[in-house]
């Protein structure tokens, strides 16, 4: 007798931190004791220390393991367990008041990154299917992560399906990180490691961030510091250099795009405005004109160059024309649709996997849709606020929304507003502190999916050990209110979790079930897709869907939405009373909120607010001395990191730190939306939550105020 041998059983992540990475659980007497890379991935495909150590969640002694109800004030923490009976009864009971008594409208979808990736277990997809089976409910349109370039884009290209595969970059002579931390948000599993392998064969990798990121040390070979939502008006001093100097491809734009001689009037300052020199770029941006000047040289003579924008430059007030004229840098350079370069949009998530069935939601009964990012304006305000409708009800289902989202005290005041708030989760987040009922979900390493990665593979994800006692996959929890509420039937179309996912193979180009979960990867027949190479090679055939068929450098369209035609530089200005701009970058230990909780990875990365030593100076700030970060929405207590890894004028925060309240308001653990404003960049209604403006001061004396 012995201890069984260890077994390794291939499973994915299917959260939303940009990778899709083929991993392995080695299971042993039941558990999983470690988790490593796929070798059947290849020697680019590398997981992150987020999957490799995702044990420390599976049995952290904090998952939930029986449903909630809460007992005290919302917020307070205070619940007992209920059996799942009771409380499925209870979701049941108080969604058809809801609804009888309200509408469908007045119940809100909230779905997060919990499970996103998943063809199955998708924290979306599954929401919106059993409440659309059950009526109908307020919708949100956008998304927090690229909001400004998923409305932006198809105005310019037609589309949002113009990535690159990463193994394209080792034809790239110039590789440009703007904005593009890639060795933290990772941006597929294998970026990094083509992008590595570019600098180490003698191409250069310029980052361009306002601070010195893991990227800019591991990635790059330069760096250009620029300050936070001011990259449009760095691009255009880049197009006036590329202008001046005859670096433009003319012969490519004139076939390619349509309108670019407008926006080359507008650089040129032959439209009536200020020329966009290097000089004028310096003021706003904060980049020598030296800098953009010999950057605008290399980039113009580097052909083909591959610009990678982050989404981080589209996070910001006018993040939309950012991606505008990204877009229009590389149809100038001609570097669009050819291996080695890219199209300027987002290449995350923007070509297709191989074809492969998944769960779907039938359409939604009620019109009510609003913005994401001002869901607590929508439940705050109504209809008395020009809101489509009057929430009553909440349904969260993988998502922290009470601190991911900007502004936390309004949040707050969201949640307590409404009748009853249901969430799905492993833990008692801020969000579900915020809920009247908890129901435990099981994690990926307790269930079979299939995931839907951010190249042209596809990986099966097995479970990898039963769940945690009374976890439940979310479409258990689906199936079982739908069976209380009538519709059973139409939700599970009478298939159980693997019935579901052999018929997505069916339906799909994978050729064997069997086989594919027993590898957990199906790699596409093309590794080397170029987004909209069908549209150069032949832009007669294969036009884009614009109305002009071509690159819409000037677009009436978008003319339509109230903003120019072409990309203009939208700047939000400091205030005397505000002179810092804030970024909120990601963490490289967390996904958002997720793992905040678990001690082993916060102990790798400190909260603290990096500031220049020049600023610091000026506010008498030492290292590592607390400080008060104040904003018109919220105000925090915090330790400063002084360091010149951050440009003067900016300060640092990263998102993802579950807040820590004071009577007064104060956050100090350092979560950053305490500090962020839901009023949205326009005109997509999206995310800007780097361009929040901020005053630092020394913790002795009188705090500063807040509105």
């Amino acid at each position: 007798m012995g201890n069984k041998s260890e077994t390794k059983i291939p499973v994915s992540c299917n959260k939303d931190c940009g990778g899709g990475c083929p991993l392995l659980a080695h299971v042993k007497d039941g558990r999983v004791v470690k988790i490593s890379d796929n070798p059947l991935g290849g020697p680019y495909m590398s997981g992150c220390v987020r999957g490799f150590q995702m044990t420390r969640v599976l049995y952290a002694p904090d998952r939930l393991k029986k449903p909630l109800l809460r007992t005290g004030p919302k917020g307070a923490g205070e619940f007992r367990q209920i059996p799942w009976p009771h409380a499925l009864d209870l979701v049941a009971e108080k969604l058809t008041c809801i609804r009888a008594r309200y509408g469908n409208e007045a119940i809100l979808y909230l779905g997060g990154s919990g499970s996103c990736r998943g063809a199955l277990h998708n924290t979306h997809s599954l929401t919106a299917r059993f409440l659309s089976l059950f009526g109908g409910y307020t919708a949100m349109t956008g998304n927090y992560s690229s909001g400004a370039a998923s409305f932006a884009t198809p105005f310019v290209l037609g589309a949002w399906q113009a990535g690159i595969d990463p193994g394209t970059l080792r034809f790239s002579n110039l590789i440009i990180l703007w904005g593009a931390n890639i060795a933290d948000t990772r941006l597929g599993c294998e970026t990094e490691a083509r992008i590595r392998e570019a600098k180490d064969g003698g191409i250069d990798v310029i980052v361009i961030d306002p601070r010195r990121t893991r990227s800019v040390r591991k990635l790059g070979t330069q760096w250009i510091p620029v300050l936070p939502g001011t990259d449009t008006a760095l691009m255009m001093a880049v197009l006036y250099v590329l202008l001046k100097e005859n670096l433009v491809d003319t012969p490519f734009v004139k076939k390619y795009s349509a309108g670019f001689d407008e926006l080359e009037r507008h650089v040129l300052g032959l439209s009536g405005g200020e020329p966009k020199t290097p000089r004028w770029a310096e003021a706003i941006c904060g980049v020598p004109a030296e800098t953009i000047v010999r950057f605008a040289r290399q980039y113009g003579r580097a052909r083909p160059a591959a610009l990678i924008p982050g989404l981080s430059i589209q996070r910001t007030i006018g993040g939309e024309e950012a991606i505008r004229m990204a877009i229009a840098l590389q149809t100038a350079t001609g570097n669009l649709g050819i291996r080695g370069g890219s199209s300027g949009a987002l290449t995350w998530s923007r070509l297709p996997c191989p074809r492969m069935g998944e769960i779907g939601a039938p359409a939604n009964p009620i019109t009510a849709a609003a913005p994401e990012y001002r869901w607590p304006d929508v439940i705050l305000e109504g209809t008395r606020g020009g809101y489509p409708s009057d929430v009553q009800a909440i349904y969260n289902v993988g998502g922290n929304y009470l601190m991911q989202g900007s502004d936390i005290h309004k949040n707050m005041r969201a949640f307590n507003k409404v009748e009853f708030a249901v969430c799905h989760d492993y833990f008692l987040t801020p969000t579900a502190r915020h809920c009247d009922v908890v129901l435990p979900a099981t994690t990926f390493l307790e269930r079979d999916d299939i995931v839907f990665p951010d190249g042209n593979y596809l990986l099966f994800s097995n479970q990898a050990v039963p769940p945690l006692p009374e976890a439940k996959n979310d479409y258990d929890i689906f199936c079982e209110l739908a069976e209380r509420l009538g519709f059973l039937a139409e939700f599970s179309e009478g298939k159980n979790a693997e019935e579901w996912l052999r018929s997505f193979v069916a339906d799909s180009e994978v050729p064997d079930y069997e086989e594919f979960k027993r590898t957990g990867i199906y790699m596409g027949k093309d590794q080397l897709r170029v987004g909209l190479s069908d549209f150069i090679a032949d832009p007669q055939a294969h036009p884009l869907k614009t109305p002009s068929g071509r690159v819409e450098i000037s677009s009436a369209a978008y003319a339509e939405t109230g903003f120019p035609p072409i990309p203009e530089c939208r700047i939000l200005e400091t205030t005397d009373e505000h002179p810092l701009r804030l970024i909120t970058p990601h963490s490289r230990f967390q996904t958002h909120s997720q793992y905040n909780n678990i001690p082993w990875f916060k102990e790798r990365e400190q909260q603290v607010l990096w500031i220049h030593p020049h600023d610091a100076a000026r506010r008498e700030i030492e290292g590592g001395q607390q400080v008060y970060v104040s904003s018109p929405e919220g105000r925090m207590r915090i330790a400063a990191h002084v360091t010149e890894d951050i440009m003067p004028g900016v300060v640092c925060l990263l998102e993802g730190v579950w807040p820590s309240l004071e009577p007064d308001g104060t956050d100090t653990a350092g979560s950053v939306n305490v500090l962020t404003s839901t009023t949205p960049t326009l005109p997509s209604n999206s995310s800007r939550t780097h361009s929040v403006l901020v005053e630092v001061a020394p913790s002795r004396g009188k705090k500063p105020g807040f509105l």
